[in-house]
């Protein structure tokens, strides 16, 4: 009992880490800012989704712009934290917490967006290096397809091979399982992309 007691007390900064990563990661501000410019529900057009790209969609890029940063900092501010007080594993704990706050919110049944924009929030407060390359790889590729969900695609691809190569494995490693994840999320757009149906950015509807 000793031992599962100080094992327990040992394990509570990272699960207050998690927690507290989760709780950021969570709050849809896509859906809140939209809904506070008198918009309506982001979920209703488009694909559906509570992130910067569909809320692009409603013609106010302010708000769009708005989105991404704070969901980008949703994720950044508990790596950040988690690195400050517990190290590296702390941050990829907390990262990867808030990533899957975003992902599945509790507070819509969780049903999130896709996990882009928190990606690259992590991914600054883990290794600013990689978040700027992220950005890179996105911005290239989407000025040659015009493709939002490609350019993510692509750079969710370059991140951990680049991570791995050059840096932490243990970031390595959570940006891997987190490109997998998005991956995931964005099979619809997959479809679409091979069957030539998926919006170019800028594009209602």
């Amino acid at each position: 009992m000793d031992d599962l007691l100080l094992w327990q007390i040992a394990a509570m900064p990272a699960i207050i880490a998690a927690v507290l990563g989760y709780l950021s990661g969570s709050v849809p501000f896509g859906l809140i800012l939209t809904r506070m410019a008198g918009l309506g529900d982001v979920r209703s057009i488009g694909s559906g989704n509570i992130g910067a790209t569909n809320v692009l969609r409603t013609g106010n890029k302010g708000l769009a712009a708005a989105t991404l940063i704070l969901d980008a900092l949703k994720g950044t501010v508990p790596a950040l934290l988690g690195m400050h007080f517990l190290g590296v594993e702390g941050g990829v704990i907390a990262g990867f917490a808030a990533f899957l706050g975003h992902l599945f919110p509790v507070w819509l049944g969780f049903k999130g967006g896709k996990g882009v924009a928190t990606y690259i929030g992590v991914m600054f407060g883990l290794n600013w290096q990689m978040g700027l390359l992220f950005i890179a790889v996105w911005i290239a590729t989407a000025a040659i397809t015009r493709y939002s969900s490609l350019s993510a695609l692509v750079a969710t691809v370059a991140i951990p091979v680049v991570q791995w190569v050059t840096g932490d494995h243990k970031i390595a490693a959570l940006a891997a399982i987190m490109s997998v994840i998005v991956w995931i999320k964005h099979h619809a757009n997959i479809s679409r992309l091979l069957s030539g149906t998926e919006s170019k950015i800028g594009k209602k509807g």
